[in-house]
């Protein structure tokens, strides 16, 4: 069996390669992968924590719906100012 260190290792390097990526990439949409990739990183290391396999059920149930509700709104975003650049979207005026 593999020992929990090694997961919780694997998620600090997740966790780590997505803050990188997220202030280095200029576009919405690779923003929006790297916190993803960070909040898969969160998951995996609540997972290598806890007991039993009925929380991973839950954890992967809030993966699943934080990821919908933030591409619905990337593509709003998109709809409205025909962008998803990052320089583009400094002002969020109605």
């Amino acid at each position: 069996m593999i020992p929990p260190s090694w997961f919780l290792a694997l998620s600090f390097l997740l966790f780590v390669l997505g803050v990188i990526a997220f202030f280095v990439k200029r576009d919405l949409l690779t923003q929006f992968l790297s916190v993803e990739i960070m909040l898969n990183a969160a998951n995996l290391a609540f997972l290598a924590l806890a007991q039993g396999p009925a929380k991973a059920e839950a954890q992967v149930t809030v993966a699943a719906a934080e990821a919908a509700v933030g591409m619905a709104i990337i593509l709003l975003v998109f709809r409205r100012r025909r962008s998803i650049k990052t320089e583009d979207l400094k002002t969020l005026k109605g």
